[in-house]
């Protein structure tokens, strides 16, 4: 037997160095190094997965070439979840592993259960790390969709999955959570670093060999980021967050990972007593309390993955109280503001040096796509201007350096998603193709664009209507 001995790895990457260090030279993080026992018996490198069944001879793998292979041969698992389904890329592929990552209380239990009571009448293994089998009946109570037959596990012990496994052949397995698991062959604290990669690697494979889809539920640090090492994410095949403003009743599902579908769509989900409720048409909820006569506020025409969305963008331009001026943006990119403040400074003519500035997307919703950049800018320049824009106009478009409006990619889809709620002005790059669907105003600059506010007549009910 090798002689036990510590080695310190990193909670953020999972670096391993033989003593203690404030600072990780692998990734740079502070204070993140925590000392973990290894040595004693090594297992061999097929004994990941050999709890749950022994390979044989016959089972050995073989290439096979890749023209044989049938994709079909394995469906998807449609989890009864429309959202959900869409963000997987249209479900859950047998033998795949899917990490469901978000903070506290956002619900991600309620989703896991949800997504366990719409893969019914497949048999779906629940095993619960951090609640009984009657707290997670009380939740289940206050919905009604989930079947009484779902089989419950209350179990932290990896190994001690293994009889129930084979003996009820799921569908699909769910952990809740992983930071809650260990194994025997690693001595540490459930939650550490080698607990959570070696029980993920060993679900990992067994899954996989059984054709069983597997679903890890994590936990989010403090500062955004899935507790634990950086190496769980690359041993799942799908990564989803799940996130939303504790005082919104929205959440938000969306894929950092995904190997079997695209990264790029978005899932809404509404909280209620009964659970998450699906969004069909999230733009009409982003936009429920809109004022239309309040300076500072643009719709911007977003896409995510093949859903249209608009989002409101609101501003709010003061004078600075103190020496500093402040900057501050939530839902947008602090270093995309700015780069729009300096170009509304030096093309636009809008004073905005030695004032304090603030930018919001309605809802919670992080905009991170270039084409809301116009709809940032004119909601800063209403705000200063203090003049709102007509209540049916909205914007889409990219701000280059030089005060230009790029082409954004999807107009029409934009464009459609605009008229089916009563946008009938879209402002957009000039040049860009012609459509049926609304009057597009074509601005081929941003000082062109802040002329056009200027022009309009005043909004009724705002401050210009004496």
């Amino acid at each position: 037997m090798a002689r036990v001995r510590s080695v310190y790895a990193c909670t953020a990457c999972g670096a391993q160095q033989p003593r203690w260090l404030g600072r990780c030279p692998e990734c740079g993080s502070w204070s993140s190094l925590v000392e973990e026992r290894v040595g004693g018996a090594a297992p061999s490198a097929e004994s990941a997965s050999d709890w749950l069944a022994a390979p044989t001879a016959e089972s050995a793998a073989k290439p096979r070439a890749l023209a044989e292979i049938d994709a079909d041969s394995l469906p998807r698992l449609a989890t009864g979840v429309p959202e959900l389904d869409r963000v997987l890329g249209g479900g859950l592929v047998p033998g795949s592993v899917v990490l469901l990552a978000g903070e506290p209380g956002v619900g991600k239990s309620t989703l896991a259960l949800q997504l366990a009571a719409g893969l019914s009448p497949s048999p779906v293994l629940y095993v619960s790390g951090e609640e009984s089998p009657e707290q997670i009946r009380l939740r289940a109570d206050r919905m009604a969709s989930v079947p009484a037959h779902l089989a419950l596990l209350s179990e932290t012990r990896v190994e001690s999955l293994a009889a129930p496994w084979r003996e009820l052949a799921p569908a699909a397995l769910i952990v809740d959570s992983v930071q809650t698991l260990r194994c025997d062959r690693v001595e540490s604290a459930p939650g550490s670093v080698a607990q959570v990669r070696e029980c993920a690697a060993m679900l990992a494979a067994a899954a996989k060999r059984a054709g069983t889809a597997l679903v890890l539920v994590g936990h989010v640090t403090r500062e955004g980021t899935i507790a634990g090492p950086r190496v769980l994410e690359h041993l799942v095949d799908a990564v989803l967050y799940f996130d939303g403003d504790r005082g919104q009743a929205f959440r938000l599902l969306r894929a950092h990972k995904n190997r079997f579908g695209s990264t790029d769509e978005i899932g809404v989900f509404h909280m209620t007593g009964a659970g998450l409720e699906a969004v069909p048409n999230p733009s009409e909820l982003f936009l429920a309390e809109r004022r239309v006569d309040s300076p500072g506020s643009c719709v911007a025409t977003l896409v995510e993955g093949s859903r249209p969305l608009l989002v409101e963008i609101q501003a709010l331009v003061a004078p600075a109280g103190y020496g500093t001026a402040r900057r501050t943006a939530l839902g947008v990119e602090d270093g995309r503001v700015a780069l729009l403040l300096a170009v509304l400074d030096r093309r636009a003519g809008q004073d905005l040096v030695g004032r304090d500035v603030f930018v919001n997307a309605v809802g919670g919703v992080r905009v991170s796509e270039p084409g809301a950049d116009l709809a940032i800018a004119l909601a800063l320049a209403s705000s200063r201007m203090d003049r709102p824009l007509p209540p049916d106009a909205a914007a889409c478009g990219e701000v280059g350096l030089g005060g230009e409006i790029r082409r954004v990619p999807r107009l029409d889809l934009r464009m459609r998603e605009a008229l089916r709620l009563g946008f009938r002005r879209i402002l957009v790059p000039a040049g860009s193709p012609e459509s049926e669907h609304a009057s597009a105003v074509a601005v081929r600059d941003l000082e062109a664009a802040v002329a056009w506010l200027r022009a309009q007549p005043p909004v009724h009910g705002s401050v210009h209507d004496g």
